[in-house]
């Protein structure tokens, strides 16, 4: 390893997610000066070096979710001691539905910076190819493996207003679509982004329904990141004025006063509180 100093520093490298061209220079240059340098797969980066024509003097070592627990306070002593440790995954930024969490969390618990050279997220790449909303969206990561729990879950977000990205293996992604669509109806719109920045790169943009059936034609390969539509905003119809006064009365009997009782139903309907206390005293 090389010359320590004072403090050690932990840099997050954001990889391309396929085309090595996407590595930032900034990428090339932590890789070619940190000391340790812990990769999700070994022979990946091995190859990505090559392929950048970088030379990796630093000691490079396995961080996998196999072995993060246990890889963890290595590094962190490696870190205490003053040494540059890169961290760097498959592809997109580490800690994103991959490795790095755990050693961002420690390295911080132990006083040690971190920074990122930031780069290629799948995250934000298929939600800007997907054609959907983007000025707010949700990420859920990876759906639950078990149909049971997926489903679950599926129900819980099927009134999200804000677009949905999500990460999903080739052989899941058939029944997750198909339970995407009963949760969120069939014609809900979405976008199926596959091998995103490589030769076989593909965007499929069809609603719910529509997008489990040809997946289930084509059963799509490789990295898969889905995009779907949030849902329809319904305008809630103002309760009549008997409705609000009846709820406010109601919570005067359980012991509020008139004005908290006032303040809670005007927050349930979305109503100015001036307005439920007119039609109170009306």
């Amino acid at each position: 390893m090389g010359e320590m100093s004072d403090t050690g520093r932990l840099v997050l490298l954001g990889a391309p997610l396929g085309n090595s061209a996407d590595a930032s220079a900034r990428f090339r240059e932590v890789l070619a000066t940190a000391d340790v340098v812990a990769a999700e797969d070994t022979r990946r980066l091995t190859r990505l070096a090559r392929d950048l024509d970088v030379t990796v003097p630093g000691r490079i070592i396995s961080y996998f979710e196999g072995n993060e627990e246990r890889r963890t306070p290595e590094l962190v002593d490696v870190l205490a001691a003053g040494y540059l440790v890169a961290l760097v995954t498959d592809g997109g930024m580490p800690s994103v539905s991959d490795p790095g969490y755990r050693l961002v969390r420690a390295a911080l618990d132990a006083g040690v910076p971190v920074t990122a050279a930031p780069g290629p997220s799948a995250v934000t790449t298929a939600l800007a190819l997907s054609g959907l909303p983007s000025d707010r969206f949700c990420f859920e990561g990876f759906l639950p493996r078990t149909p049971a729990a997926r489903r679950s879950r599926l129900r819980a977000l099927a009134a999200e207003a804000r677009t949905l990205v999500l990460f999903e293996a080739p052989h899941r992604i058939g029944a997750a679509l198909a339970d995407l669509a009963a949760a969120f109806g069939p014609d809900r719109p979405a976008a199926l982004c596959r091998e995103l920045t490589k030769t076989y790169e593909e965007v499929v943009r069809r609603p719910l329904g529509e997008l489990a059936r040809w997946a289930a034609e084509e059963e799509p390969r490789g990295e898969i990141t889905l995009v779907v539509g949030g849902a329809p905003e319904v305008a809630a119809e103002r309760p009549d004025d008997d409705t609000l006064r009846a709820a406010v009365a109601a919570r005067e009997a359980a012991g509020l006063t008139r004005r908290d009782a006032i303040t809670e139903v005007a927050a349930e309907f979305g109503l100015r509180r001036r307005e439920v206390y007119t039609v109170v005293h009306a």
